[in-house]
């Protein structure tokens, strides 16, 4: 299975690609406030990358749950300083973590090969047509609603069967609009209009997305679900719960992390990568019976 992102071509299976966090906001649901100045954001980039992310993920509008927008303007003022600086120094992709076409379109412009795009649920081609155009990777995450509405009243029939006919319904229309399958990385959406439950149940059934020959991303790095599990741990106190899910991600089929604790994540799951390879090479394929 291949990813291509502009210039950068990933080959999966293999080691998991380990995506660093970089929010240029003030009121991030973890890290608000602490990547403002365009500087301390590409120290801690560059820092993230030293540590083992092999992409960094920009944003510059909080998508925690209730947040407030943020105009155009004000989004490109956050992002284009912090991407262009990365871009100029770092040898992995940037990924723009963005819901507004002309904001994608411009840090791809800047620099970046990755969109990451928490209202893949449009319908408006605008996002696809500039992803298509400069052959960039896009990242297709499930949510319900806009992230000031999506935990309200969270509800599905079949969470895991909704998602997986998102997904579907999404790959047909990117296809149509240009972008190709070898383009598209998917992700579930943890947090984003789900409860504790239906967390549980699409982290449980990770690998019933795997039939979309699809590389999926797993973002469960201090979310609110996390804390919820541990007698509700705030951001700063969720890492062993994090650290769990990425585990669990790195075992049913997830191929990228997207996570605030980079050198943590990656010790913990090339650990368990480790096991699960040698496992393959030493426990038999199934019962022999007589």
């Amino acid at each position: 299975m291949i990813l291509r992102a502009r210039q950068f071509t990933f080959t999966f299976p293999g080691p998991i690609l380990l995506v660093g966090i970089v929010n240029v906001t003030p009121d991030s649901f973890s890290d608000g406030g602490r990547f403002l100045d365009p500087d301390a954001a590409i120290r801690h980039g560059l820092e993230l990358i030293r540590e083992g992310a092999d992409m960094i993920d920009v944003g510059g509008e909080s998508t925690r749950p209730k947040a407030t927008p943020v105009t155009e303007s004000e989004e490109l003022r956050r992002v284009l300083p912090v991407i262009e600086g990365l871009a100029d120094q770092a040898k992995v992709p940037i990924s723009i973590d963005t819901m507004k076409p002309s904001v994608a379109r411009a840090a791809l412009q800047a620099g970046a090969s990755v969109v990451n795009d928490v209202a893949a649920h449009r319908e408006d081609e605008a996002m696809w047509r500039a992803v298509a155009e400069t052959d960039a990777a896009y990242v297709v995450m499930h949510m319900r609603g806009t992230p000031r509405t999506m935990q309200a009243t969270p509800s599905y029939a079949d969470v895991v069967a909704e998602v997986g006919d998102f997904f579907g319904d999404r790959l047909a229309r990117l296809s149509q609009a240009g972008i190709r399958h070898e383009h598209v990385v998917l992700d579930p959406g943890l947090g984003f209009g789900k409860t504790l439950e239906h967390n549980l149940q699409l982290l449980a059934r990770l690998d019933s997305f795997t039939k979309w020959d699809r590389p999926l991303m797993l973002g469960a790095s201090r979310k609110s679900f996390v804390g919820q599990l541990a007698g509700g741990a705030d951001a700063a106190h969720r890492l062993p719960g994090s650290l769990a899910c990425a585990c669990w991600g790195a075992g049913f089929g997830a191929n990228l992390m997207r996570v605030h604790d980079v050198a943590a994540t990656r010790q913990a799951v090339r650990a368990m990568q480790a096991v699960l390879e040698e496992r393959s090479r030493s426990v038999p394929a199934g019962p022999t019976g007589n």
